[in-house]
């Protein structure tokens, strides 16, 4: 299959053509015109760049020999339309239109026209995009900026423009730069999608202030993530900036706290402030990519390294120690005063070449991934001569290097020697600690993204069906909280330990209950309109005989039915008190946030959880490492551990309640609120006393409608499709499993690659490569499963090792996948299979599974292009139902096609 990003044309093109009104009339010119018109005369654009104006021009004869990849729209908004129908007659297939302030109903106006012109349409309400590399600046944010390998996208024209005026002076460069704004058609989410795959860019940066589609930018984001560093910087955290947010950008801000979420299960990083982005774009333009969060702080004063160290310890970073290896090599060659314990401290004395040798000693030390370099003036010691020994320094490091001089008029020279090296300085010693902790999240959220659990447990099954009718019951009864009998009954049916709880309907009733479950026992009203019980006198705990059991019955109804005299009441539960031995209180929780859907929370329970407000989030599909990092992130994980004479709770049982009910949101798309509250735990387990459980409606075509393979469609991130894994005969014997893809298997995908031949290499990737690119790799192993899919014959084998034992070990002996097209009613389609399992069966069956998965999609139509001389390949097409056609302007090609 030929490879070609569908967006290249619109974020990379070869050829443009301008609407933007007559230049030598400038007052009938927009003011993102002038500015375009400015830009264009200022560069050496390396394509074609032609103008049309739409209202003098565009004759049949003209627009028959405009030919481009872009066109640039920078007219008044009453000639858009017309504009975008020029576009569509000249063939051309992306449109940018430069303009702000354009409302929702113009907006859709506006997408109207482009769809049923074909085109891909950035904007309105963008200031363009810049592409240092084609020297192109078809934007109205001011110069073109410096070529580099960081790629921008700004949802603000004005920090836009202020970020590149601070890279000029900061030597940044940039591979794009994306405007985008509200009411935009193609924004967010396709120049993460553009930029994940662009072999200019290296690292991310993302100024953002909302979304328009949860999925959409999970996908993306993911995608770009693990193929690059990602760095967030999102407007609207706390509740005046955040409905401000909504208002500028037009999209659904959310939670701050689930954003935060988001962005560590992305794999992304997030910074707080504009200055922090700054910081972490330097980082990031020196394609630093640390691996650890152990810094390495030399300096030679101790004030700025223990403010250092300090800020390290503040934002959770760990302060490296050289280890005694490198001390005593490394302690001849400083100065007498020197001290090499928990900071680098060279002294005074400390000469260029002291730092040069302290440096060369950090970065060759397994215990430290990053270092900090600090300078304050000396009477003495030239601070840009350091600096020079520094960045000589720097060119033999494998490790980030950060630096801070500090001062101003005498330390100016040496920030100039250190910007040119591209080595990323700040004027505190604080800044430059909090830019690599920013940096060293990347490593930490990366073990968050490359984690795909299954939609269910290998544990015993749930049953769903009986949880569904539950559900739907009360649902029919026009209640949307579930009763606390009804809450256990729904945990009970996913294997979620509860106490034993009966309803009474009399107080000699509850009375009988008590004595035979045995004392002491706690009693519950039991009403569907009563969300907090204690809050109406509806719980009592600790009763120790029947008759005080009969008593409180009594009672509890009586105060409810004069506080809450509306209320419906069943009667009262009675539960055996639960006697876990110095038993710790935690809540599991479930929210629902607009836009990304389901949070499961993890916290501290009782009846303090309100003042304590302890709720760490994750969000769903969760497996045992992610619900392990969960119950991490919560301050109640510092009691888990032996505590006050305590054992350590049973964390597996933990880790165990969170995945089903990982397995409950996955399931149950009606699922709205849960607080199972408290649920007691110890070194033996861990048992849920009390749950309040609130469902709602869905769509027909959410949740689990399996006629259009939309099963998990309320989830941000979809689980693992478990359900497509088959296993199949083998032609010659034998048997193989076709299953989708995973993260892990990026070292079986590259060796398939390895050990193809030559002509099978050039056959898929239409180039000579002998194995694929790191962001290759990862683009093609982490994979979206809502919007592609990539199936993989694994097959088992038997190898013998370097220490002469056989074993088996797996092997993955071919790959088909589909790519949804922005259209999504067609897709394309590639294939691989290796060369020894040719004409084995493996490859026909791989088409065909990937047939069916966007059969069930709800997908029309599959194509791809294969190379007419790829004989094999265009035999195997015709076999399975495709139609062979030509490719216009193109003789190398076939188009291969199959209805669906």
């Amino acid at each position: 299959m030929k490879e070609a990003h569908y967006l290249t044309p619109l974020f990379a093109p070869a050829s443009l053509v301008v609407f933007a009104g007559e230049r030598d009339a400038p007052e009938q010119l927009t003011p993102q015109a002038r500015a375009l018109h400015e830009a264009l005369r200022a560069q050496r654009y390396t394509g074609t760049l032609q103008y049309l104006d739409v209202r003098t021009s565009g004759t049949l004869a003209e627009l028959a020999q405009t030919r481009a990849d872009l066109a640039v729209i920078a007219l008044p908004p009453a000639d858009v339309p017309a504009a975008l129908a020029v576009v569509g007659r000249i063939r051309c297939r992306s449109a940018l239109v430069l303009s702000g302030g354009v409302d929702e109903a113009l907006a859709q106006q506006w997408r109207k026209v482009a769809r049923r012109e074909g085109i891909y349409l950035l904007g309105p309400n963008s200031l363009g995009l810049q592409r240092p590399s084609l020297r192109l600046n078809a934007s109205a944010v001011g110069p073109l900026a410096r070529e580099g390998s960081l790629g921008l996208i700004c949802q603000s024209g004005a920090l836009a423009t202020g970020m590149l005026d601070w890279a000029v002076t900061n030597g940044v460069g940039f591979s794009s730069v994306i405007s985008v704004g509200p009411h935009t058609d193609f924004g967010l989410n396709e120049a993460l999608d553009f930029l994940s795959h662009d072999p200019h860019t290296h690292s991310i940066a993302v100024y953002m202030e909302g979304i328009q589609n949860a999925r959409g930018f999970m996908s993306a984001l993911r995608s770009a993530a693990f193929a690059k560093p990602v760095v967030v910087l999102k407007a609207g955290r706390k509740p005046a900036g955040n409905a401000a947010a909504q208002t500028h950008s037009g999209a659904i801000v959310g939670s701050d706290e689930v954003f935060d979420a988001v962005l560590r299960r992305a794999g992304a990083v997030r910074v707080r402030s504009f200055v922090a982005l700054f910081s972490a774009v330097k980082c990031l333009a020196s394609r630093y990519r640390p691996v650890g969060r152990r810094l390495c702080v030399v300096t030679n004063g101790g004030g700025p390294g223990v403010l250092a160290a300090d800020w390290a310890n503040e934002i959770g970073l760990e302060l490296a120690h050289l280890s005694p290896e490198t001390v005593a090599a490394l302690t001849p060659e400083l100065p007498p005063l020197a001290t090499l314990s928990e900071l680098v401290d060279l002294s005074e004395e400390a000469t260029p070449e002291h730092y040069a040798r302290a440096l060369g000693a950090a970065f060759a030390d397994r215990q430290v991934d990053g270092v900090l370099a600090v300078f304050s003036p000396k009477f003495g010691i030239d601070a840009t001569a350091v600096a020079e020994a520094t960045a000589q320094a720097r060119k033999k490091a494998n490790k980030p290097l950060l630096t801070s001089w500090i001062g101003d008029a005498s330390v100016l020279p040496a920030r100039e020697v250190l910007r040119a090296a591209q080595i990323p300085t700040f004027r505190t010693p604080e800044a430059a600690v909090g830019a690599f902790g920013n940096i060293a999240s990347f490593h930490q959220n990366q073990q968050l993204l490359q984690q795909t659990p299954p939609p269910l447990s290998n544990m015993l099954k749930p049953d769903i069906d009986s949880a569904r009718l539950l559900i739907e019951s009360v649902l029919a009864e026009r209640r949307q909280t579930l009763t606390e009998m009804e809450s256990k009954t729904l945990l009970a049916a996913f294997q979620i330990p509860v106490t034993n709880t009966l309803l009474a309907r009399s107080g000699r009733e509850a009375m009988m209950i008590a004595t035979q479950i045995g004392f002491p026992v706690a009693l519950k009203i039991d009403s569907p309109d009563i969300t907090h019980k204690s809050d109406v006198g509806g719980v009592m705990l600790n009763v120790h005989s029947g008759a005080a059991v009969r008593d409180a019955y009594e009672e509890m109804v009586r105060r409810v039915a004069s506080l809450q005299p509306q209320a419906r009441i069943n009667g009262v539960t009675v539960q055996k008190m639960a006697r876990l031995r110095r038993g710790r209180e935690v809540c599991i929780g479930l929210v629902t946030d607009d836009p990304f859907g389901p949070v499961i929370t993890f916290g501290a329970g009782g009846t303090m959880i309100e003042l304590i407000r302890d709720g760490a989030m994750e969000l769903p599909p969760l497996n045992q490492f992610l619900a392990r990092r969960l119950i991490q992130r919560s301050r109640v994980a510092e009691t888990l551990g032996e505590w006050h004479g305590a054992a350590a709770v049973h964390v597996e049982a933990l880790e165990h309640l969170l995945l089903r009910v990982s397995e409950m949101v996955c399931a149950l798309p009606q699922l709205r609120e849960m607080d199972i509250n408290p649920i007691i735990t110890d070194e033996t387990g861990a048992i849920a006393v009390d749950a309040r459980i609130v469902v709602h409606e869905v769509a027909a075509a959410g949740g689990h409608d399996a006629r259009a393979g939309n099963y998990y469609g309320h989830l941000a991130i979809l689980p693992y499709p478990e359900r497509y894994e088959q296993l199949w005969p083998l032609q010659g014997g034998g048997e193989y499993l076709v299953r989708p893809i995973r993260p892990d298997d990026a070292q079986m995908i590259q060796r398939l690659v390895r050990e193809l031949s030559p002509e099978s290499r050039y056959f898929r990737f239409v180039s000579p490569m002998s194995e694929l690119p790191n962001s290759l790799l990862a683009r093609f192993t982490l994979i979206d499963y809502d919007r592609e899919m990539a199936l993989v014959a694994v097959h088992q084998e038997r190898e013998t090792g370097e220490d002469g034992e056989s074993r088996l070990s797996q092997r993955i002996v071919g790959v088909s996948r589909y790519v949804a097209n922005p259209d999504h009613t067609s897709c394309e389609f590639a294939l691989v299979v290796a060369d020894d399992f040719a004409n084995r069966g493996v490859g026909a069956r791989l088409m065909l599974s990937i047939m069916d998965v966007a059969r069930e999609r709800g997908l029309t139509e599959m194509q791809g292009l294969v190379l007419a001389s790829n004989v094999k390949m265009l035999k195997l097409m015709r076999r399975i139902g495709f139609d062979v056609r030509a490719v216009d302007d193109d003789v190398e090609f076939k188009l291969v096609v199959h209805p669906l």
